[in-house]
């Protein structure tokens, strides 16, 4: 075995997993998303199975990595402008519990059984779904849950230049009003709101950069 070869193989893996943490956040190792958990099951595959192969050269080993960061960075970018792409990679979170009432099919859609669902529940404090005005089954197996004795939402309503349509439904309001607001705080399209805020009945934006006007 060429101990050097090696070596330089290790470096080379651990140089490009500190490369993808530093350009694509630092969620990698702690992942949040099933593009992170791919992402590390994927790059952790390469490294593992590649290094001890001697038959597989330096130059090869590094074509690969340099392949899988590009492939990972396309991933993101489109992740993050195409809401279709966004919800295929990382699912869109589910509505499990409105007004009192569980929404049985959206449970089995998304793959909660009773079980969980009262157990997560109950973790929170809570031992009746009447008790529920609002459950939401995020993407990483979470629930958001607002109470009937909650008045007030804060949930973002816009995220990465993306409207988060389950928040307009459950404020009742449209998409039409929610972009004229954000043309009232100075932003032309949905796309230049980096997040915006319901809170206490009010809007706040925050862009990618300064206001329009």
């Amino acid at each position: 075995m060429n101990y050097t070869e090696l070596f330089i193989k290790f470096a080379l893996g651990m140089l490009t997993l500190i490369l993808q943490i530093n350009l694509f956040g630092k969620t990698n190792l702690a992942p949040t998303t099933a593009m992170d958990q791919l992402q590390n099951y994927v790059l952790g595959g390469i490294v593992g199975g590649m290094i001890y192969n001697s038959s597989i050269t330096v130059l090869q080993f590094l074509l690969v990595l340099v392949v899988w960061t590009l492939v990972v960075f396309i991933l993101k970018f489109a992740r993050e402008h195409n809401r279709w792409i966004r919800n295929l990679v990382d699912g869109k979170p589910v509505q499990v519990i409105k007004n009192g009432e569980v929404l049985v099919a959206n449970c089995m859609k998304a793959g909660i059984s009773a079980n969980e669902l009262m157990f997560k529940l109950r973790s929170r404090g809570i031992y009746s779904v009447e008790k529920v005005k609002n459950c939401i089954f995020e993407q990483n197996g979470q629930l958001t849950v607002i109470e009937n004795d909650e008045s007030n939402i804060r949930f973002p309503i816009i995220s990465d230049g993306q409207i988060n349509e389950d928040v307009l439904e459950l404020i009742g309001k449209s998409e039409n009003w929610l972009r004229q607001e954000a043309r009232y705080a100075g932003y032309e399209n949905i796309e230049d709101v980096f997040l915006a805020e319901y809170n206490q009945r009010k809007l706040k934006f925050i862009g990618y950069s300064k206001k329009k006007r």
